[in-house]
Formats: C-alpha cells, structure tokens, sequence
C-alpha cells in the first residue's frame, strides 16, 4: 500500500502537505492529472489533483483540506502510515508548448496543482507569471514554491494583507494591457474561473481551466462530473479535467455545484457583487 513519506501543515488548522510513495504512478503522471484515492475497505473515493510530481525520488504530492469526511480522516494520518488506494494518473495531462507569455492564475486551493503545470510551461521555454489570490494573507498557499518555478508571482488579497488589494482578474487586466498574455489558465473556484475567461474573452486569449468537479469513479462511466462544453456533454475526469474556458457553460456548472460543494454555495452573480467595488467594470 502507498506510505506517506512526509507530512506538513502548511496553512493553520486544516491544509496539508503530504508526499506519498508511488513510483510506478510518478513515472506516469503528468502535470495537471489527478488521482482518486480510497484511505480503507469502508471509505470513499475521493479526486485528488497533483500539487507535486517526482519520478525519480518515486512520489507524488497532494494538498488536503480537512473539510469533509474523507480528507478530516486524511488529516489524522502521519508519516509512515499507510493509503489503502490510490488511483491515477487519471485525467488528460495539461497541453505543454511553448506559447511565448503566459499567465497562470490560482484561486485558494488552485495555487497547488499549478506548481508542475508552470514547472512544465517554464521548461518549455515559456515566460511564465503567476497570479495567486486568496481573501486574505493566512490563506495563501505554494508562494514560495510558485515563485521557484514562475518569472514573477502576483499576490493579490481580498482585504490588502497581501500583496495588492483586490481579485485576480484585476490583476490579470493589469498585467494583460502592460505585457500581453499569449496563454492563460485558471484553476480555483468555478466563479473565479468564469471571470477570468470572460475577461479574456474578447482580447481572443486562450483560456485554459480545470474543472474539478464532482467526481466518484474517475473514469467517466458515472457521468457525475458532466460540463457543457460547446454546446455538448464531456466528462471532466476522462475528457478533462482541462477546458476551454470560453466554451463552458458556466451557469450551468455553477449551478451543479452549489447542489453540492460548500465551496460554491456564491453564485457568479453573488460573486461580482461581493467584489463589486473591486472589479473592472465590463464592457
């Protein structure tokens, strides 16, 4: 079974850092897949995204959240203890090339899984600046790390703790109208991700997201982590979990995970009005 090799708490109470043993699945894996893992005979099966690969020290790296009951139990475990399951690398990995600028933006826990994908995009020859936002300055995560891997990281807080006060789609304006974007990817809530490609929309830039959405068996038979992409159903474990973020329907995703997820009870509405003092206006 998967061992832990090492565990941190990298944000207070609830955010860890966990290195697991995987090498056959560290040689396979690539930036911006995923795994599912399962902690015991009893437990359930919970998508994981890939905040770390390393195919020669044989381990992978996932960033955990206590919230539910799968990742609560997670939390518990230390150093030397043992995951029943783990399953991957699933999911289609991030398209890597050379597009010349590109523009990385994370929102909360989306900072993590960005850390291979700019690693990836910087090797390719890329210019790469990440923007990474969060509400205030305790829940930042991956700025170090980030910065390692980028050309230049932007801090952007809700409150001013950090960095400029504001969302990182002014951050994203900014950077766009003084140095031009070639390429631009989002992952965080899907609300951000929905500003972030209208933004881009009409400039024409590429805009890559991942959607992280429900997911049970990660394989796409369940059909539980259906989008609207272009007018047509894909599955975001098998055909993602990367899109193109001006052809997702972003209501109607929005709308399937407030059924579900805590973390997208705000609607893109409540969203753009909680940050009404903040945002650029629309044109």
């Amino acid at each position: 079974m998967p061992k832990i090799l090492r565990k941190e708490l990298i944000r207070k109470p609830d955010v860890f850092y966990y290195e697991v043993e995987a090498p056959l699945l560290a040689k396979k894996a690539r930036p911006g897949q995923f795994v599912i893992i399962r902690l015991h005979e009893k437990g359930e099966r919970i998508p994981l995204s890939l905040a770390g690969i390393d195919p020669e020290g044989g381990s992978i790296s996932l960033i955990v959240m206590a919230i539910g009951k799968t990742t609560s139990e997670m939390s518990t475990l230390n150093k030397g203890d043992e995951i029943l399951d783990l399953c991957g690398p699933l999911g289609l990995p991030t398209h890597i090339e050379n597009y010349g600028r590109v523009v990385l933006i994370g929102g909360g826990f989306g900072v993590a899984p960005l850390y291979p994908i700019a690693q990836a995009l910087k090797e390719a020859g890329n210019h790469v600046t990440m923007i990474m936002g969060a509400r205030s300055s305790d829940l930042l995560i991956y700025e170090e790390e980030m910065s390692s891997v980028c050309n230049s990281v932007i801090v952007t807080t809700d409150d001013g703790s950090k960095g400029l006060k504001g969302i990182v789609t002014d951050a994203l304006k900014k950077e766009i109208d003084e140095n031009g974007a070639d390429m631009v990817m989002a992952i965080g809530p899907a609300v951000m991700m929905k500003a972030v490609s209208e933004m881009t929309r009409p400039a024409g830039i590429r805009t890559i997201v991942s959607l992280n959405t429900i997911m049970i068996d990660g394989t796409g038979m369940c059909g539980g982590c259906r989008v609207t992409v272009d007018g047509d159903t894909r599955f975001a474990c098998s055909d993602g979990p990367d899109f193109d973020g001006h052809k997702v329907n972003w209501d109607l995703l929005i709308e399937r995970q407030r059924t579900y997820m805590y973390e997208e009870q705000e609607s893109f509405a409540q969203w753009k009005k909680r940050h009404a003092h903040m945002l650029v206006e629309e044109k």
